[in-house]
């Protein structure tokens, strides 16, 4: 019996990987299909082939089912043509065609490579541009070619061909074969042609749907990369996940999220994802004719026959040959992109861009919530920043408030004592006062002092360091100037003796003053006037003036650095401030102070200071005086972060130091033949006791001792009697609970 079969070949890509086997109709099931099948005439159109046309229309229109459709195309091709075989041939590249056959019909050589155009000889070649039929297969076939040996095993004596055209361009073929010479005639071809161009629609709605679906799944595996990126707080931490998630749904060798300038420039890279390879550089210089991207996607088939500069910049990092580019976002700093690199050529089409963009679109939004939980950070900190801004003024202010009583005036050693007692001497009277001494030994605050005492206290306490200005500047900061006295001067200004009136002006450094000022700072002194810059009459100086120096200005006066009449102006009453080392009593007290103070402005208190640190701190001489004592306990402070101060956190030549209270550093040899540690215990405290001025609490301190342990002591050696600044000693647990605690 004569058995009709349909032959399919079909180009697995286009149909996603999946190769169509061989789909019979109802006659390929055992039925045969009669040798006596209607021949169309020409110019006939039977009811019959319409019939089939209509089936074909019906099984592509709705969701597409392959088995359905080519059984239609079988029974169509039966109802109007005499074959033995039909067959569909797909191209699968430029010169092969793709066959997947059923059974045994086929060969497995052609099932498993295909066909070649040349397994075909000249005679029975298919023609893309249209239909060809050989009427008598046998003296044309060549049994040197696949398809003719083939045949001609088969006995097949004729063939028609007709090309499935789809977008224009031919896209296989529809081939029927009989076993019958001249089986096929001019309205075969017509028939079949009107068979092929149904099927034609069909395999491209075929294709859409494919390409639909496959979109369809590619889109929503790309939403499930949104939590990837919404859980972390920087997307770059997560860009080698996201890469490796969008692999198979978007190939790629390189994932790489970049900002482009607004000159468009320079790129700079913000996170890369991909395989192992060298890392991507943070900046990549794309030309000087790079320009801002103007594209929302941009395809590059192949980096080097790129005509841009800038990408084939791009395409030379790790040899990439093609990318896609999408634009997350631009604005006046520039242009944000994502990109995808791969080291193949033209890997990237149309049919890529949603999911490219979807990506995008995912990425943009994950650094817009970035950036926004930044600003909401930032915006925390700040409040945070200002809150902490205004409890410290606040601290301050307090702080500076006269009532409190300027806890900075810090002293208990004679020297120290005789200087407060000057000061308070001369600060009710209106006299000129120079305070002397070295460089950081409190002169200001002393001048404070004065101020606080005397009756301007209501009035400004303006400062002029004159070491701080050159000349020019100096002279018009304190004296102010004029409307247009010199270039620049738009306005009249006042001076520092004018914002000092009914106060006192504090000129700290007068001996840097050159001769010139020196001149118009003695009229001032003389008589209690000066002129502005530029100015032509004479202003009253309603201020009380205390100079400081750190220089010898009688040297500086033998020297002719500094005027004779002024010094003995200045020098009305002067006060010598001692040097920190000539006054040690006074190292522990200041150093308690100012721990206070700076445990307040930097919101960090320390606990305290261990004994070594103390024996440390008297120890060394202090060539910057108390303003190097407060610096060193600054960062002390720092450094312990709350805790206990120790010598590790003081500088490494105070660590060093150490030296016996009130004793010189060398020591004499040790009596040997006489010694008696309680003799030598006795005059050491007693020793202390006269440093201290018999306070018995620094002189506790000075022994490295507690109070409680101070006064067993004196007990211990009949001192007990001896009184100091707070009178007797208390009892012993008078003494255990009011001292300091004792210190590891």
């Amino acid at each position: 019996m004569n058995c009709r079969r349909v032959l399919l070949l079909s180009d697995p890509a286009a149909r996603a990987g999946t190769p169509i086997d061989v789909v019979r109709s109802d006659a390929t099931r055992g039925d045969p299909i009669p040798r006596t099948a209607p021949i169309i005439d020409a110019g006939m159109v039977p009811d019959t082939l319409s019939a089939a046309l209509t089936r074909i229309a019906s099984a592509a229109s709705g969701d597409f089912e392959p088995r359905e459709l080519f059984t239609a195309v079988a029974e169509a091709a039966a109802a109007v043509l005499a074959f033995d075989r039909v067959w569909l041939l797909r191209y699968d590249g430029p010169q092969h065609l793709r066959l997947h056959a059923e059974a045994g019909t086929v060969p497995a050589a052609f099932l498993e490579a295909g066909l070649s155009l040349e397994d075909f000889s000249p005679g029975i070649r298919p023609d893309p541009t249209g239909p060809r039929r050989v009427d008598d297969l046998e003296p044309v076939l060549r049994p040197d070619h696949k398809v003719d040996a083939w045949w001609s095993a088969e006995g097949l004596r004729s063939v028609l061909w007709v090309p499935i055209n789809l977008r224009g361009r031919a896209d296989g073929f529809l081939c029927v074969t009989s076993k019958t010479p001249g089986a096929f005639g001019p309205a075969h071809e017509v028939a079949l042609g009107s068979i092929a161009a149904v099927l034609g629609l069909a395999l491209e709605h075929e294709r859409l749907f494919t390409l639909d679906a496959a979109r369809r799944r590619r889109l929503e595996a790309v939403d499930q990369l949104l939590p990837t990126l919404a859980s972390a707080r920087d997307p770059a931490e997560v860009f080698h996940r996201a890469s490796e998630h969008l692999q198979p749904l978007l190939p790629h060798d390189r994932l790489v999220l970049a900002s482009q300038s607004a000159d468009g420039r320079m790129a700079t890279v913000h996170a890369a994802g991909g395989g192992p390879g060298p890392a991507v550089p943070p900046r990549i210089d794309l030309g000087a004719d790079a320009r801002p991207p103007q594209y929302e996607w941009k395809i590059v088939p192949d980096f080097p026959e790129e005509a841009e500069e800038c990408y084939r910049r791009v395409g030379s990092l790790e040899h990439m040959r093609s990318g896609l580019f999408v634009r997350l976002w631009a604005d006046a700093a520039g242009s944000a992109l994502l990109a995808f690199l791969s080291r193949t050529a033209r890997r990237y089409s149309d049919e890529d861009v949603p999911v490219a963009q979807k990506v995008a679109a995912y990425v943009s939004l994950a650094l817009s919530h970035q950036r926004l939980a930044e600003a909401q950070r930032q915006a925390a900190e700040a409040r945070e920043r200002a809150s902490q801004l205004e409890d410290r003024v606040e601290k301050l202010r307090q702080e500076l408030d006269p009532g409190r009583g300027h806890v900075r005036v810090v002293g208990i050693s004679k020297a120290w004592n005789e200087v407060l007692a000057q000061a308070a001497k001369v600060a009710p009277a209106e006299t000129t006062v120079l305070l002397t001494g070295e460089s950081g030994t409190g002169k200001e605050v002393v001048a404070r002092f004065i101020h606080r005492g005397s009756p301007r206290a209501s009035g400004p306490f303006t400062v002029l360091n004159c070491a701080a200005l050159p000349e020019t500047l100096l002279e018009s900061e304190l004296f102010g100037y004029e409307k247009g006295a010199f270039t620049g001067a738009t306005a009249a200004r006042a001076g520092r003796i004018q914002q000092a009136e009914g106060g006192v002006l504090f000129l700290d450094e007068i001996g840097e003053t050159s001769p010139a000022l020196q001149v118009k700072l003695l009229r001032v002194l003389q008589d209690r006037e000066y002129q502005r810059l530029g100015g032509t009459r004479p202003v009253k100086a309603d201020v009380r003036i205390v100079a400081a120096t750190n220089r010898d200005l009688e040297r500086a006066m033998a020297r002719g650095e500094f005027r004779e009449d002024l010094y003995y102006r200045l020098c009305v009453f002067q006060i010598r401030l001692p040097p920190l080392r000539e006054r040690p009593e006074d190292i522990l007290p200041l150093a308690e102070a100012f721990l206070e103070e700076i445990g307040a402005s930097v919101a960090r208190r320390a606990g305290g200071l261990s004994r070594q640190a103390e024996a440390s701190l008297l120890a060394y001489s202090w060539p910057g005086n108390v303003r190097e004592l407060r610096n060193v306990l600054e960062r002390a402070t720092i450094l312990c972060d709350g805790g206990l101060i120790t010598t590790d956190h003081l500088p490494g030549d105070l660590s060093a130091a150490r030296a016996v209270p009130g004793a010189e550093r060398e020591s004499a040899p040790l009596p040997l033949d006489r010694l008696d540690l309680n003799r030598a215990e006795r005059e050491l405290i007693l020793k202390a006791l006269e440093a201290a001025h018999h306070n018995r609490t620094q002189a506790a301190r000075l022994l490295g001792l507690t109070r409680p342990q101070l006064y067993r002591r004196l007990r211990k050696h009949g001192l007990a009697s001896t009184r100091g600044e707070r009178g007797r000693p208390p009892p012993e647990g008078e003494g255990a609970g009011g001292g300091r605690r004792a210190r590891s």
